[in-house]
């Protein structure tokens, strides 16, 4: 499959957002209630109760930054499908790479349709303490809730603990249109940096593995075209506050 050049580049995207934004004293959740290392602990031991399959192994699905920047041990890798759930752009982000001011969207799977990603077997005598940083990172803003998913591989079907949308939750954005998400994702930069550059990423490791995701390369160059047009326009009047979409 021959490979499809990206709109969205890293130089594009340092032109728009050459300041780095500085926490502002509230923390890098600017706000938001963030969730405990007690609670986020006791839902991983809950999680890991339901575990389907062999009690010693650990597959974990990636469908966004964990893809490109795992950050645990794994012993396997494998390229996964899991039906019955996308990739969408479909929660907020007022902190991390964006601002209550000027929030951006993150990545979740939501449901209906399918997505391609990658299944982690975690390494190690001790699955629980191997994934329990990831764990925390991903829980931590309360957009996702934790679900056991069947993952299709080459190899065979391997049970998967993936991080799905909370849809009950106040960070879930809905099914936005196209255009409002690169509307959000263009303009919102945080202090771990601008949104464009966490979609850059992901979309850029998808190509690479070829996987063809029409959501994620459709934001690629929506989010491409409003920041050439930006030009030098640094300072873009601030969206509306974030908050539950339809």
């Amino acid at each position: 499959m021959p490979k499809r050049s990206l709109t969205l580049d890293a130089a594009l995207i340092a032109r728009a957002h050459p300041h780095p934004v500085a926490h502002d004293g509230r923390g890098p959740g600017y706000g938001m209630a963030l969730m405990g290392e007690a609670e986020a602990d006791a839902r991983l031991d809950a999680a890991l109760a339901t575990a389907p399959g062999d009690p010693g192994a650990l597959w974990l699905f990636a469908y966004g930054a964990l893809m490109w920047r795992p950050e645990f041990p794994f012993a396997e890798r494998r390229e996964a499908r899991v039906r019955g759930w996308h990739r969408r752009f479909c929660l907020w982000q007022p902190g991390f790479r964006g601002t209550p001011e000027r929030p951006g969207v993150m990545l979740a799977l939501d449901r209906g349709g399918q997505c391609r990603g990658l299944a982690y077997r975690i390494a190690g005598d001790d699955p629980r303490e191997a994934v329990r940083p990831v764990w925390r990172r991903e829980m931590r803003g309360r957009g996702y809730a934790s679900r056991w998913l069947t993952a299709e591989t080459a190899d065979g079907p391997v049970p998967v603990l993936a991080f799905v949308a909370d849809r009950a939750g106040t960070r879930y954005a809905g099914r936005l249109p196209d255009e409002a998400i690169a509307a959000r994702i263009a303009a919102a930069c945080g202090p771990t940096g601008p949104s464009a550059e966490y979609l850059l990423n992901t979309v850029a490791a998808c190509e690479a593995m070829g996987i063809r995701d029409r959501h994620l390369f459709a934001m690629q160059a929506l989010v491409a075209a409003r920041l050439a047009a930006r030009g030098d326009q640094n300072s873009p009047t601030p969206t509306p506050g974030w908050g539950r979409g339809g």
